[in-house]
């Protein structure tokens, strides 16, 4: 989501919007013109612009009901495809879950029903099969996106809310890792789908199969990831040999460093070893770049960086790495001092060098008892 632009603050959660999708609009202008002058080209962007309105309140309504569960939300994205609502978390109780994903496409349906009642809205097939025709009523055209909105959104796959609310039903019985793993798979053989027809008929879908499939997976390996790490001590998953920087070291150094480690991430401690930020391979670039080698690392580094006890589980941290977004999470001792760091990169490894091993060489947490 590096792409995006911030376009302003709504109810605490920052709306932006992808780059790509103020490109979409500008085709959508294109298109519009050349079949039908500036007039026709207005009235589809204005058309769009009501849908990613009608799309953004479809998010609104998963980020309140994710705050009934205290569930915050830091930013919404607008992309060519949809919306996407970065919840800091998805509850694994299937009850919230349920709630928070059925309310996306709830909130679609009440459009539609307000456009009806209010706006004079027919769902005729005309509207439905024909959304860029300025021939029909924009009334007309919206009632009849908003519930192909809402019955799209309910296909039980992922990234789609349906596959939410099976992954909810199915959790009750079968665990929500097990129930993740189902819903991953019916999301992909649907991004499947989605290619082949739009081999046939629309290279957009084709487009929209590669996210349907992306989410699907990734959904599945953050769950399993996260399962793994319940109870597991962040000694096992976390980095005890790094680089790190001071405030005052420059940016050369970190170059150097950069060349001479595998290393991506940075910490930068002050001199009683405690962790006063974090400097990413990105922020090397972009500092050579803005500001030069001679620059202090101060001046370059994220001064927050996410820190978590030794004695603290890796199910925290792997939390923590979620709700920050951040690139790497400090390992602290007792009197604050840096020890050890973890990024979402070590833990997949240890999970592979657990999934590796023998059974009877594993932990009883299911990996290596030995680090």
């Amino acid at each position: 989501m590096s792409w995006s632009l911030s376009i302003g603050k709504i109810a605490g959660t920052v709306v932006r919007v992808h780059l790509t999708f103020l490109l979409f609009l500008a085709w959508i202008f294109a298109a519009g013109y050349s079949q039908g002058g500036s007039t026709a080209a207005w009235d589809s962007v204005i058309f769009m612009l009501l849908l990613f309105t009608c799309v953004l309140l479809h998010e609104f309504g998963h980020i309140f009901t994710a705050r009934a569960f205290g569930v915050a939300t830091p930013y919404v994205t607008l992309l060519p495809i949809g919306g996407v609502a970065q919840l800091e978390r998805i509850p694994e109780e299937p009850s919230q879950e349920f709630l928070i994903a059925i309310a996306g496409p709830l909130v679609n349906v009440a459009i539609t029903i307000l456009l009806i009642v209010f706006g004079g809205a027919a769902l005729t097939q005309s509207a439905a099969a024909a959304i860029d025709n300025g021939q029909i009523s924009m009334v007309d055209r919206l009632a009849a996106v908003n519930l192909f909105l809402a019955v799209f959104n309910l296909i039980p796959a992922f990234p789609m809310d349906g596959g939410r609310i099976l992954r909810a039903a199915l959790a009750a019985r079968l665990g929500y890792v097990r129930a993740t793993e189902i819903a991953a798979a019916i999301g992909q053989f649907v991004a499947f789908a989605l290619g082949f027809i739009g081999l046939l008929y629309n290279p957009i879908l084709i487009f929209i199969a590669i996210f349907v499939y992306l989410a699907a997976s990734g959904e599945a390996h953050m769950v399993a990831l996260r399962a793994v790490s319940r109870g597991v001590p962040v000694s096992h998953a976390m980095m005890t040999q790094f680089a790190t920087l001071t405030p005052e070291s420059h940016v050369d150094e970190a170059v150097q460093t950069l060349l001479a480690t595998s290393q991506g991430e940075f910490p930068v401690v002050d001199g009683a070893g405690k962790p006063v930020g974090l400097l990413t391979r990105a922020d090397v670039i972009k500092a050579i770049k803005t500001l030069g080698p001679d620059a202090r690392v101060a001046d370059a580094m994220s001064p927050d960086i996410p820190t978590i006890g030794h004695r603290s589980s890796l199910d925290e941290a792997f939390k923590l790495l979620q709700e920050k977004e951040a690139a790497a999470i400090g390992v602290t001792d007792a009197a604050g001092r840096l020890t050890g760091l973890i990024t979402s990169e070590t833990i997949a490894e240890m999970v592979m060098l657990g999934d590796a091993l023998p059974k009877d060489a594993r932990g009883p947490w299911g990996r290596t008892a030995a680090t």
